[in-house]
């Protein structure tokens, strides 16, 4: 097909925002130098801002190139329901009552195995998070794992090489854990319904292998860097009052609702926003929430979703034209430029595609979900969290790709070869 002048902008711009995610640092170094537009600088350097700025940049090109009913029709075709939740769900995981539920939880698994110093809380947390995806979806367990690490051991002194190597395998595990149900993981929930795909069939055919893969990349971290993790004391529980069960059962409905309504977004908002009130009478068993840095996910995602919806022009072809046995590479390639629920999504508006190819084109989106901030939805959620403790607060895109790199090959040869 021919390209439109709009798609051509909007895949130009798509490329700019990719670049820009390689570049962050350079703009943190120009806030330094010119303190004058500080403030400017360092909002360009946020990794979050991106796809949002690159995102406005396309609408007003919309605007000025066709006019603004067409600018307006287009973002209002476009589903925003998955950065609204991402928020949600973000919010209500990173509470003091919900951590510490799991926490406890984790802590009890870790204190089972036995393992010295944070080396048995690492490796559940490795595990259990990402697998956990599966049911209270991968945003959560996302958030979760990251808050769980960040606090025990990421947050502490520990080196650059295991911080980066923790953050590839979460990714990774993340994306790959979230298969054993159909709800639960973007790129397959993208598919599932289209396909007929229930639990029963994530289960057998991705599921357990995806458990295997999960289990082999956190055994692998948790022994590369065994004797540092050993030194690190497990941390006792926090000093703050214990909160009443009541309250934690509270919030755990409440993550359980917005999850039960997660495609409802009037419905999961209006639980947030009861929930927002709850929070607030009960404020001496909160920490702070982390609303900044979920309206940053939620907006990093937003201009994702703005910027792919021109990207179909040169995706779909390209996905389409490959076989069964090559499109599990160029899913995995594919997607660690753009996000995986995207080339999944495109991959369900076609009719007649083979089960071998189904199956390949979901394996592959989920397991390059690792590899790149944009390739999973939940990642901004985790690099959000974790990006403090890192050096000079950013998390530098080819540290991370180097980092998943391993953990990947880990996947794939589940996937294709168990």
């Amino acid at each position: 097909m021919t390209p439109s002048t709009i798609q051509l902008t909007g895949t130009a711009l798509f490329a700019l925002a990719i670049a820009h995610t390689f570049s962050t640092p350079w703009f943190e170094r120009q806030a330094q130098r010119r303190p004058r537009h500080a403030g400017l600088w360092h909002l360009l350097g946020e990794v979050e801002v991106v796809f949002g700025f690159w995102a406005m940049v396309l609408v007003v090109a919309i605007f000025g190139i066709e006019g603004s009913a067409r600018a307006t029709g287009y973002l209002e075709s476009l589903n925003f329901t998955e950065p609204m939740f991402v928020f949600a769900i973000m919010v209500i995981a990173g509470t003091r009552p919900v951590l510490e539920s799991a926490s406890r939880i984790l802590q009890a698994l870790a204190r089972a195995l036995p393992l010295r110093g944070s080396l048995g809380l690492y490796l559940s947390v490795l595990v259990f998070g990402p697998l956990l995806g599966s049911f209270i979806t991968e945003p959560a367990a996302m958030t979760l794992s990251a808050m769980i690490l960040a606090r025990h051991c990421l947050g502490r002194q520990v080196s650059t090489r295991l911080q980066y190597a923790t953050l590839g395998v979460l990714f990774v595990n993340v994306s790959i854990g979230g298969t054993l149900t159909p709800f639960a993981a973007p790129p397959v929930l993208m598919v599932a319904g289209t396909w007929g795909w229930d639990s029963a069939h994530m289960l057998t055919h991705f599921g357990w292998k995806a458990a295997v893969a999960v289990l082999v990349n956190a055994l692998g971290a948790a022994l590369l860097f065994r004797r540092e993790l050993a030194q690190l004391a497990l941390l006792a529980d926090s000093t703050a009052a214990p909160t009443p069960l009541a309250l934690k059962a509270i919030h755990i409905a409440f993550l359980v609702g917005v999850v039960a309504f997660s495609h409802h977004p009037t419905m999961f908002m209006g639980l947030f926003l009861f929930f927002l009130g709850i929070t607030q009478a009960y404020p001496h068993h909160q920490d702070r929430l982390i609303l900044r840095e979920g309206l940053l996910v939620a907006f990093f995602l937003a201009g994702l979703v703005v910027l792919g919806g021109q990207q179909a022009w040169w995706l779909q072809p390209l996905l389409m034209g490959m076989s069964s046995q090559a499109v599990f590479v160029g899913a995995a390639a594919l997607t660690a430029v753009t996000d995986n629920a995207a080339l999944t999504y495109l991959g369900s508006l076609v009719d007649g595609l083979s089960d071998p190819f189904k199956y390949a084109l979901v394996a592959g989106a989920v397991t390059g979900g690792g590899l790149t901030i944009i390739a999973n939805a939940p990642n901004p959620a985790g690099v959000a969290i974790l990006r403090p403790h890192f050096p000079a607060q950013a998390v530098n895109p080819l540290g991370l790709f180097a980092a998943a790199l391993a953990p990947t090959l880990v996947a794939a040869a589940a996937f294709l070869w168990l």
